[in-house]
């Protein structure tokens, strides 16, 4: 059974520090493009990293380039999305996803959810003082 599951939400202050991690089950991360998305209450969902299938090279949104890196531990099967710096606009839920459909170096569309056939459950971070 393909299973994402994303841990490591919490509350936390601005300009704190959190990671997330998003755990696969079912297949290998590293068979997909993977990428990170968030969805604020009353926003849309908006990708925010994504690490290519083709040669591991990331991407972020510049809402949050410089502040979030994507990682991924093969060993553990599990991707992890270290934020620093945090500021109350990033408070969302926060998904993991995969495609099977994006490839190349820059997974051209990464931040169109309809490409992604696998979500997780989503976890909430909340930057508030």
């Amino acid at each position: 059974q393909v299973q994402l599951v994303e841990s490591g939400g919490a509350l936390v202050q601005p300009g704190g520090s959190l990671r997330l991690s998003c755990a696969a089950s079912g297949f290998s991360l590293d068979d997909y493009t993977i990428a990170g998305f968030r969805q604020a209450p009353g926003k849309e969902r908006e990708g925010v990293s994504c690490v290519s299938k083709t040669d591991g090279s990331t991407y972020y949104a510049d809402s949050v380039k410089g502040r979030f890196t994507l990682s991924r531990d093969n060993a553990k099967n599990t991707l992890y999305l270290q934020m620093n710096s945090l500021k109350p606009e990033d408070t969302a839920v926060y998904y993991c996803a995969a495609s099977s459909y994006l490839s190349g170096s820059y997974p051209v569309g990464w931040t169109d959810s309809g490409w992604f056939d696998y979500w997780g459950q989503g976890t909430h971070v909340t930057v508030s003082s």
